[in-house]
């Protein structure tokens, strides 16, 4: 099974929701909170606004955006907390598995930037170990089998010096990473079959691949998986089913994960459990693991939402009703 990227373009959101564009006028800050009570503590975030990487604090309007000019995506805070790594798509197509892409990094500052990948291949979804290593890690289709394999570069690094932590003939995907510098990943390596793995990487060598026992991966795909800061919960996007349904519909989920059993247990529904024909995606740790941003058109217009674990409160913390905003990320927190 590959595990292809964003197969639902930019124009494919904005056919399917212009029919609620008109929510989006007049739009205010809404809030679902439990009890009210006062304002979560904030914490920086990276995230995408119409096409240019942001740093800000949720709830904050837009400043000075660190990249423009370009097509940038996902960028994902090193543990460090002083780089970010994205991905700049630099030819488009209606089918996201086509385009062509960079991997670039650039300090939180605007300083600093450069590119690890030439931009003649499919680079997706970047993130970082969290080991002391700080290494780049991606995703990159393999053109002969349209297959992902895991790629692995370096800070300072140039085109061409990035190398292969996973082989071509199968398909792999890093989500999330742990202190120890396992990767979790889906995957289906030779002998194994398809699943959710932590991989010990061995650069020039064979990776290391245990298997995580979830038994909701039985009844659909688990997506955009992120390991807490504590690494005992994960947060996710599901897809009921096996079958490509695009982006939308899906449900944004919080497990507990166990690393030492290699388990995922307990799975909630924090938004759109009802599975409403809209696009919520990309969930991630903020505030040490307390809350959980992610973006959601459900306006008409991609906005970006922190749900609080400790009420269960949801509020939006973007402020322009009118601007797309995806791929929120937090502070010194990798995927």
């Amino acid at each position: 099974m590959n595990a292809p990227p964003e197969t639902f373009s930019r124009r494919g959101f904005l056919k399917n929701t212009a029919a609620f564009a008109g929510m989006a006028a007049g739009f205010a800050p809404l809030a679902v909170l439990a009890g009210g009570g006062a304002a979560p503590r904030r914490s920086r975030i990276s995230y995408y606004c119409n096409g240019e990487i942001h740093v800000n604090e949720p709830g904050m309007p837009e400043g000075k955006p660190l990249t423009t000019g370009h097509w940038d995506f996902k960028p994902s805070w090193s543990k460090t907390g002083d780089m970010l790594v994205f991905f700049r798509r630099l030819k488009n197509d209606p089918d996201v598995g086509k385009w062509i892409t960079a991997v670039c990094i650039i300090n939180v500052d605007g300083t600093g930037f450069h590119q690890l990948s030439d931009g003649t291949f499919t680079d997706f979804n970047p993130t970082w170990s969290r080991d002391e290593k700080n290494t780049p890690l991606w995703n990159r289709k393999t053109p002969e089998t349209g297959r992902y394999r895991i790629m692995a570069g370096r800070v300072g690094g140039k085109p061409g010096e990035e190398v292969a932590l996973t082989g071509a003939s199968y398909m792999s995907w890093v989500h999330s990473a742990l202190g120890d510098g396992r990767l979790l990943v889906e995957s289906a390596p030779p002998g194994l079959g398809h699943g959710y793995y932590l991989m010990t990487p061995d650069p020039g060598g064979e990776p290391k691949f245990e298997r995580i026992a979830c038994e909701m991966a039985a009844r659909g795909r688990l997506d955009r998986v992120s390991v807490s800061p504590d690494e005992e919960k994960i947060c996710f996007e599901f897809q009921e089913g096996f079958r490509s349904k695009g982006m939308i519909g899906r449900t944004l989920c919080i497990a507990d994960f166990d690393v030492q059993r290699r388990a995922i247990t307990n799975p909630k529904a924090f938004a759109n459990e009802a599975g409403k024909p809209f696009w919520f995606a990309y969930p991630r740790w903020i505030d040490g693991g307390s809350a959980v941003v992610y973006h959601s058109g459900e306006t008409g217009k991609n906005q970006l939402y922190v749900y609080r674990l400790e009420d269960g409160s949801t509020r939006r913390v973007s402020t322009n009703p009118d601007a797309d905003y995806r791929y929120p990320h937090g502070e010194a927190a990798p995927c």
